[in-house]
């Protein structure tokens, strides 16, 4: 499987896999702010270039979005990802319980916006469920 990292840093990575059209960020520890928003536009850069639709997102390490992110997200990155093309999010849940409910209601919202999502504890099963897609 083909893979290009298109953003990384200590706090979290974002790679691209081309033959899939797969979009994939790994949180490597608590990721807030402008890193989490330039790491999300990466990614959301990515699905307008290469025309992906699909995006993994493994968060167990991330044990909390911020109320602020959260806003951001749904206000700056969610228009713009939406009109790009994204259908389906697979998501590797937090570790901790109230980042996986906070997930989880994001999970609801984004449903019914059109978004096909799935939740995991692997990112290999998530994986396999984008590839299958």
């Amino acid at each position: 499987m083909a893979v290009i990292t298109i953003f990384k840093n200590e706090q979290i990575t974002v790679y691209y896999y081309p033959e899939e059209k797969i979009i994939h960020h790994v949180m490597h520890k608590y990721t807030y702010g402008q890193t989490f928003r330039d790491a999300l536009m990466a990614g959301a850069e990515a699905m307008k270039t290469y025309g992906a639709h699909k995006w993994l997102s493994d968060d167990r390490n991330n044990p909390v979005l911020s109320p602020e992110d959260q806003k951001w997200g749904i206000e700056v990155w969610e228009p713009q990802v939406i009109e790009a093309g994204w259908k389906y999010w697979a998501i590797v849940q937090p570790e901790h319980v109230i980042a996986k409910w906070r997930m989880l209601k994001l999970a609801e919202m984004y449903s019914k916006k059109g978004i096909t999502v799935q939740l995991f504890t692997d990112p290999e099963e998530g994986m396999k469920w984008l590839e299958s897609q």
